[in-house]
């Protein structure tokens, strides 16, 4: 028996479409499928990332008590908890940029880079604003007190807290919206209280930022 070669070609399968494959993956691999990430996938992958360093390296690293101790009795805030939950924040955030609707021209922009500067820089004055009101205020109404005794006790704890954080809540709701708002203030006012009253009130061993530095 003899093979003979057809001269028709075979018949070839056709490739399969790039573009519905990557649609057809989820959400987070199909924007790490794309050659072009968006600005949201770009700032989401990098919130994600640092979450993790934060969680599983930094925190292991750098603190000695897990997230709540008990000591003499009583349940105290563990050095673990408050970077933890920062870090568990971050994480949901960068997936939650991650699942955001991506435009074709929605790339990293002078514009994206902007707004990130602009956080960054509310963030270093917030700072500074928490970290030198406190001591501030004393040497201007509590002539002749040192502020590092006056730290743990009332109005002087929440004073340098209360100022930077405010501030950083009202500068960011204001610079989204581009101009500062009755509901801005309230809510700048309302987290810094909410803060306050979960996690400076119930526990008597904790010294909100930055009185544990001073």
């Amino acid at each position: 028996m003899r093979l003979v070669r057809s001269s028709r070609p075979f018949p070839s399968k056709p490739a399969p479409n790039s573009g519905a494959v990557i649609a057809a993956l989820p959400i987070p691999l199909a924007g790490v499928a794309m050659k072009n990430l968006s600005a949201n996938a770009v700032l989401g992958l990098a919130c994600i990332a640092l979450a993790l360093v934060v969680i599983f390296l930094w925190v292991p690293l750098d603190t000695d008590t897990w997230l709540v101790e008990r000591a003499r009795g009583r349940n105290t805030v563990g050095d673990s908890l408050a970077p933890t939950l920062a870090g568990v924040f971050i994480l949901v955030a960068g997936l939650m940029l991650l699942r955001e609707e991506r435009l074709k021209d929605e790339r990293p922009s002078l514009e994206n880079l902007t707004f990130i500067g602009a956080m960054c820089l509310f963030g270093i004055i917030a700072l500074v604003a928490m970290r030198w009101a406190g001591p501030l205020a004393v040497s201007l109404f509590a002539q002749g007190e040192e502020y590092r005794l006056l730290r743990d006790t009332l109005p002087w704890k929440y004073i340098g807290f209360a100022t930077g954080g405010g501030f950083l809540v009202l500068s960011m709701v204001a610079f989204i919206e581009e101009r500062v708002s009755i509901l801005g203030v309230f809510v700048a006012i309302l987290s810094v209280v909410l803060i306050i009253l979960l996690y400076d009130v119930p526990f008597e061993d904790v010294l909100l930022p930055p009185n544990g530095d001073v």
